[in-house]
């Protein structure tokens, strides 16, 4: 198995009843966990928080939490909570977090993960709108 990355990891089902899922990068206090919480809310599941096994098989990225932090997310100021997973989920989108200004309409950006390249949005997980913004992201793909 690879070495963990620093990433939290969720996925949505999608057409045929297939996972896919979203790689949130940021460094620690990005709103990593924040942002999953709020895609969680929405039907999204987790697949891994803060730490996931990223590696590439077919062409295709995959995800997976390691067996410690399997089904928990930190929700910061509450404490560990337990959720349901999806154990392995294909990655189709990488999002990176930012607070700094996020263009209007940005030109279409990719992100390289273990091989794979994958589609990469931008943005400020702060705004109300940030979890409905990665949920149009991975409908377009």
């Amino acid at each position: 198995m690879t070495q963990p990355v620093h990433v939290t990891v969720v996925a949505r089902c999608g057409p045929g009843g297939r996972w896919r899922g979203a790689a949130l990068f940021g460094p620690s206090g990005a709103g990593k966990s924040d942002l999953a919480l709020r895609l969680i809310g929405n039907g999204w599941r987790l697949v891994a928080d803060d730490y996931a096994h990223l590696f590439a098989s077919d062409g295709r990225l995959f995800a997976r939490a390691p067996e410690t932090l399997r089904g928990r997310i930190e929700a910061r100021g509450v404490g560990i909570l337990t959720m349901p997973v999806v154990d392995l989920a294909p990655v189709v989108l990488a999002i990176e977090l930012t607070t700094g200004g996020v263009e209007r309409l940005p030109e279409p950006e990719k992100r390289e993960v273990s091989g794979v390249s994958l589609p990469l949005l931008r943005i400020d997980p702060r705004e109300g709108s940030a979890g409905e913004k990665v949920a149009a992201a991975i409908a377009r793909l």
